[in-house]
């Protein structure tokens, strides 16, 4: 799943993780590919499942989906 680098920024500064989002800021690419760009989430403290949860909508909640 492709994620905006600023979506990630504000996901972390919402957490309280400015640290991690002022280096987001300079290591990320424009567009975050969760899966190939997972290694660097995670050295940012970002686990790629929280973020398709938050970023995809919230399907996996409602009914049938």
């Amino acid at each position: 799943m492709e994620i905006g680098k600023q979506q990630i920024i504000d996901f972390l500064k919402n957490r309280g993780s400015g640290d991690q989002a002022g280096e987001a800021e300079s290591q990320l690419p424009d567009k975050v590919d969760t899966d190939k760009d997972s290694g660097l989430l995670s050295k940012l403290g970002v686990n790629p499942q929280d973020l398709i949860g938050k970023f995809s909508g919230g399907l996996g909640g409602l009914p049938g989906a």
